[in-house]
């Protein structure tokens, strides 16, 4: 079958291989049944190697839905009666995490900073220090709507300084970015399979630390459906998920997690690092500027300023791309015009080359003025 190959620069879902689509296509068979169980059991052991975590101390868990799921499951599941939560943001993604907490009437601590700013981490200890009572300590790994890369080594290691749990949104890293859980402080990541796997949009997982989540089952009961230890505890018994599993979904991550430890840790990172640095030289090129300093981004998603031209219309440019096969992403910043190019899925360094001449084309289609202008000088 040939499947027409679209080149997706948003934040996920990402561009994803024809084996991957194809593994979809299987016998139906009923997710009780033993042979699908063990698939999963197989999968979750999977999980963890891609983040180096040891089995005997990690574990993890699937749910069905998209990686917003695993902010409330471990917000909701992982709080002890009479504690806080603490959440250190600088972005749309932790601020999603502040309204699951309150949505839940969770007590917590809203630690904002700038969108364009790493958080200050003597404010984080004093928290810390301050709040006792804190239990629990979120924050975003890579803040999607910016491209900024939280310093989450440093905030776990004061996290656990203080005795509290560590828990990480790797939804835009994980499976791209090296991670190690031990060597980053972190006691639960997540993430969701159509991003870093390149896999199919409807599986999210959790990993994280055993005795910490079987603690978890004399906690509040705030969820039936999002509950972590509920979750965990069916797994342990059935091998299966407590409700239905998304099937053909979980056959696509399979074959996911194939073509990801046969292109290896390291050399997919290299392939995106290409992606990542192919956007910064084409921007540069025509003229963009993007929000945050270079040395603080992740090294996936660059956030570009709309230009300072009367004739730059985002619908239009990006309408001009998607007919040629190019998909681009509005920003997620309230204060800034901006749209997102990211560096993840299957793709590499000559479709980038192919998407800026295309979108040179829409530039000048469009009237806008190449090289782009601005306003404002650089300070």
């Amino acid at each position: 079958m040939k499947i027409k190959r679209n080149i997706l620069l948003n934040p996920g879902p990402s561009t994803t291989t024809d084996t991957v689509k194809m593994a979809q296509v299987v016998p139906d068979i009923c997710p009780r049944e033993q042979e699908f169980a063990g698939m999963m059991k197989g999968l979750r052991e999977d999980l963890l190697k891609i983040v180096h975590a040891d089995p005997g101390k990690y574990t993890s868990v699937l749910f069905c839905g998209s990686g917003t799921i695993n902010i409330d499951v471990c917000l909701n599941s992982l709080l002890p009666e009479g504690k806080k939560v603490l959440i250190v943001n600088n972005g749309a993604y932790s601020t999603r995490a502040v309204e699951i907490c309150q949505y839940y009437g969770l007590p917590h601590i809203d630690l904002r900073f700038p969108v364009d700013r790493l958080p200050d981490l003597s404010l984080v200890e004093k928290s810390l220090e301050e709040n006792p009572d804190i239990a629990l300590v979120h924050t975003t790994h890579n803040e999607t709507g910016t491209g900024i890369l939280n310093p989450i080594r440093e905030i776990g290691a004061l996290t656990h300084r203080y005795g509290a749990v560590f828990m990480v949104d790797t939804t835009s890293t994980l499976a791209m970015r090296p991670i190690n859980m031990e060597d980053e402080n972190i006691d639960f990541c997540m993430a969701s399979a159509q991003k870093g796997l390149t896999a199919m949009t409807g599986l999210s997982f959790v990993i994280g630390n055993r005795a910490m989540l079987e603690a978890s089952k004399n906690y509040p009961k705030r969820s039936y459906y999002c509950n972590l230890y509920l979750q965990y505890e069916f797994f342990e018994k059935t091998g299966e998920m407590h409700f239905t599993p998304p099937v053909q979904t979980i056959y696509a991550a399979i074959q996911a997690l194939k073509e990801y430890f046969a292109e290896g840790e390291e050399e997919k990172w290299k392939r995106h690092t290409r992606v990542f640095r192919a956007i910064h030289k084409g921007l540069e090129e025509l003229g963009f500027r993007n929000i945050i300093r270079r040395e603080w981004q992740s090294g996936l998603v660059v956030s570009v300023i709309y230009p300072d031209d009367v004739n730059w219309n985002f619908e239009r440019i990006h309408d001009y791309c998607y007919d040629r096969g190019f998909t681009i992403y509005p920003g997620k910043i309230s204060t800034t015009n901006t749209f997102r190019l990211c560096a993840m899925g299957a793709i590499d360094e000559q479709d980038m080359k192919d998407f800026f001449t295309i979108l040179k084309e829409a530039l000048c289609a469009c009237g806008v003025r190449i090289p782009v202008t601005y306003k404002e000088s650089i300070g």
